[in-house]
């Protein structure tokens, strides 16, 4: 591998002492000294002229009838924790960053939340919370659900922009909607207390009017999950102090000159395998800086392992003293729209020897978020409870879900067909296995329009595709009867209770349907029902996967009334099932499977996320105490023996 200097390649891509301050980052708060006294609590709006504030780089003007403010200012004896923050806010289209800052420790600690006029309606980030950690606003680390949101808003016009904050979360309302915009679960400073302000440029492209605040303990909010690490994140590393740019040589494998020691401190990444690196190390001016990070990864034996990682802004990657990779994932250097943002988008084999291997990174920092994340692309997590005992044989068409029928001892699959657009609907099928696995009929039904849910009642297999119902004798393999569900829009899973009554979940609609031999019935909606997919019917309720809240509920077949079983991380919730123990078997497609107790006990059991292998809408088999998942996107039918 032919490598320039590191300093070199920063020379290379433009990245300038001008690049790094830029609006975006706010370097303009180290003017910024807060004398925190008794707390307040203003309900009322608090004057721009009032003695209150503290102007930085700020103007009072009048714009769109109203005295306003222009550019960044914050109060002065506030210590702010829960409670409420108000601003009507005006920009125009042109590039600018204004936004609320709130829980301001120092001129390097806070929160920030801000909006993207220029991305407004256009893309998924036009609203953004940030962390500023140790002066370091790592907008390019946290991207994405729970940190950015896309929203839309008028220009030259005053646009109420309301925060309510309790201990860990916030959600954040634009334009007076009932609806938060945002929904943020994990401030990263955790639970602070701080002054609030608002910050803008004082250029003309955004106005601040109508400020307060309220400190308010009583504001209610669903309580969080922990989040769960996926398999094989690395979590444990060690970093070194920073160095300047120009003292890097990426040529050597320390690459210090000048200097001859190395200061290791070791540090956690959060449970989502980030390493901030801010956290541990702050930035020392304008020009970038880098740090060497270092962990170990122990073999059983020779082997080759896939890394997947991602970074900001520069890497360069070495193992057992040899240099890997390197990447530019630096704002705006791969084209003018490139973000940088964080994310496990990269990978590079690494052949590790048997015992201990030594892996180092050296991530350089310009500005928008200075880390990375890490974590071994062939693991897995397979419950002691667990074991493989069925592989199917043959080829699916994304196989979705798979019936067990008892009488003839068999399996029924649905094949969805998601690659093949070219296939007109009708060109997807039911294939039948033996219990071994086994195809015994690949098409044995075909002529469907992507068929998702099956279910077996008596002699029938009921078969739910875009906008139908059939149901096909499953000894005479003929279709009896097809039926139109009335105001599809993807009816996707589907149940029978005792009395031969289907139940149908409509995603996209936000519906169950009934059917009986009189038709079709909507049988339950509204907010209880909001994105359903797996559903299940036993002991006179039916459970549901409601992916629109991340839980599982249960509502009764007689008075239709409603409850929590219990709540999951997000992802969406394809199968649920009833084990011979009496817990419920509930999967998230992207590779997930959990055991569920009635009391609402969560353990994971299966997690094939990192894989990529999907775990759709599987079945239950009671006397075998067996598992089969359709892996979707892998084209596999896998079957598992699960044990108390």
């Amino acid at each position: 591998m032919q490598m320039a200097g590191f300093g070199v390649k920063w020379k290379e891509i433009g990245v300038t002492k001008h690049h790094w301050i830029s609006f975006d980052m706010i370097v303009i708060f180290s003017c910024l000294s807060i004398l925190y006294l008794a707390p307040g609590s203003h309900a009322e709006i608090i004057d721009f002229k009032s003695d209150q504030w503290i102007m930085r780089n700020a103007q009072i003007v009048e714009h769109l009838g109203r005295e306003c403010l222009m550019g960044f200012a914050y109060l002065k004896d506030v210590e702010f924790d829960n409670g409420t923050i108000e601003v009507d806010f005006a920009v125009t289209r042109s590039v600018s960053y204004p936004g609320i800052i709130f829980r301001v420790q120092s001129d390097q600690n806070m929160e920030r939340l801000y909006i993207r006029p220029h991305r407004a309606g256009l893309y998924e980030d036009a609203l953004q919370y940030t962390p500023t950690i140790n002066g370091v606003a790592g907008w390019q680390l946290y991207n994405g659900s729970g940190f950015t949101t896309g929203v839309d808003f008028p220009v030259d016009e005053w646009v109420h922009l309301k925060v309510e904050v309790l201990d860990e979360q916030a959600r954040v309302f634009v334009n007076n909607s009932d609806e938060p915009a945002l929904v943020i679960d994990y401030l990263q400073h955790g639970i602070s207390k701080g002054t609030v302000g608002v910050l803008g440029p004082a250029d003309g492209t955004a106005y601040f009017s109508n400020f307060s605040y309220t400190i308010d303990n009583s504001l209610e909010f669903v309580p969080t999950l922990e989040i769960d690490t996926p398999p094989g994140t690395i979590t444990n590393w060690e970093v070194s102090q920073s160095y300047k740019l120009s003292e890097i040589d990426l040529e050597t494998y320390y690459g210090i000159q000048n200097i001859t020691e190395i200061k290791w401190k070791p540090v956690e990444s959060d449970a989502t395998g980030l390493v901030d690196i801010a956290r541990s190390n702050g930035r020392s001016g304008g020009e970038p800086d880098v740090v060497f990070a270092k962990t170990t990864i122990r073999a059983d034996a020779d082997k080759i392992m896939e890394l997947q990682y991602g970074y900001s802004d520069v890497v360069t990657i070495f193992l057992n003293g040899e240099v890997l990779a390197f990447g530019n994932s630096g704002y705006k250097q791969r084209d003018s729209s490139f973000l940088g943002v964080v994310g496990l988008n990269d990978g590079v084999y690494l052949r590790l020897k048997k015992g201990e291997n030594e892996l180092v990174l050296v991530i350089a920092e310009s500005f928008g978020g200075w880390g990375f994340i890490c974590r071994d692309g062939d693991a897995f997590y397979q419950s002691e409870n667990l074991v493989e005992v069925m592989e199917t044989t043959g080829d699916f068409l994304t196989p979705e879900c798979v019936v067990y029928d008892k009488d003839r001892q068999a399996l029924f699959v649905s094949n969805f067909d998601i690659y093949n657009k070219a296939r007109t609907s009708g060109g997807q099928y039911i294939t039948k296995l033996t219990m071994d696995g086994v195809v015994d009929n690949l098409k044995w039904h075909a002529g469907l329009n992507k068929p998702t849910g099956l279910a077996i009642h008596g002699n029938y297999l009921y078969i739910v595709d875009r906008t139908t119902l059939s149901l096909i004798d499953i000894i005479a393999m003929k279709e009896a009867r097809r039926v139109e569900i009335p105001g599809a829009e993807f009816p996707n899973d589907i149940d029978i209770d005792e009395n031969g009554a289907a139940y149908i979940s409509d995603s996209n609609r936000g519906m169950i349907y009934k059917f009986t031999d009189d038709g079709f019935e909507e049988w339950f909606w509204g907010e209880e029902v909001q994105n359903p997919n797996g559903i299940l019917v036993y002991n006179g309720k039916l459970y549901y996967g409601n992916n629109g809240d991340n839980s599982v509920k249960a509502v009764s077949l007689t008075t239709r009334e409603a409850e929590t079983i219990a709540k999951l991380k997000p992802g969406n919730i394809d199968g649920i099932q009833m084990t011979s123990k009496g817990d419920l078997l509930v999967s998230h497609w992207e590779g997930r499977i959990y055991r569920i107790s009635l009391a609402g006990e969560v353990e994971k059991i299966l997690d094939l996320s990192v894989l990529g292998v999907n775990t759709a809408d599987f079945e239950y088999i009671p006397e075998k105490e067996m598992i089969a998942v359709p892996t979707f996107r892998d084209n596999r039918v896998v079957g598992y023996t699960l044990s108390d």
